[in-house]
């Protein structure tokens, strides 16, 4: 019996066979995929749903559909879904840990762009940070402002000075009074 392939293709077969599987896979996720549009877009036409619920439930499930190829095409290249599945996961984690740790500098950076744009005050200005009502707050003439603190001058009725930084996010969670002149004592 004569082979039904040249000789020299059979080295390139399992390429091939590889290539031809996964422009199958593309295939049938594209097919899917458009087939999965049609029956969204019939579905909003008949029931009257608005454009932005449409666009995000086929951009929903298009996600869906090509993610799920890739894992497929990735599992014909003999990469493990659960080996991909720990490494995210282990992103992820790590992501979510380094993101609430640097919440409390990157809320500060954020409200210092604040201050400078809203200029609830400006440098030399006299302010007070309100607490409520029934005690004093923190007041004194601003020096600096930089990324993360305000600093104030505080004089003291006994003749003393201090000087006090401020976290700049702590100004968008108080009331501040601002003085055109010194304030009082």
């Amino acid at each position: 019996m004569k082979p039904l392939l040249p000789e020299w293709l059979h080295p390139w077969l399992e390429f091939i066979t590889l290539g031809l599987q996964v422009m199958l896979i593309l295939l049938a996720a594209w097919v899917l995929n458009m087939l999965v549009r049609r029956i969204v877009r019939r579905l909003s036409e008949r029931y009257n749903l608005p454009p932005e619920l449409t666009l995000i439930v086929r951009r929903g499930i298009a996600f869906i559909i090509y993610a799920g190829a890739l894992l497929t095409i990735l599992d014909r290249f003999g990469v493990s879904g659960t080996v991909l599945w720990t490494a995210f996961t282990g992103f992820a984690a790590v992501a979510a840990v380094a993101f609430f740790a640097a919440w409390s500098v990157l809320s500060n950076i954020f409200c210092t762009l604040l201050i400078f744009t809203t200029r609830p005050f400006r440098l030399h200005d006299h302010i007070e940070v309100i607490e409520n009502g029934e005690k004093p707050g923190l007041k004194g003439q601003v020096t600096d402002i930089n990324l993360i603190y305000t600093t104030l001058h505080e004089r003291l009725p006994d003749g003393g000075d201090t000087v006090l930084h401020i976290p700049n996010s702590l100004f968008f969670q108080r009331a501040i009074r601002r003085w055109r002149s010194l304030p009082p004592l």
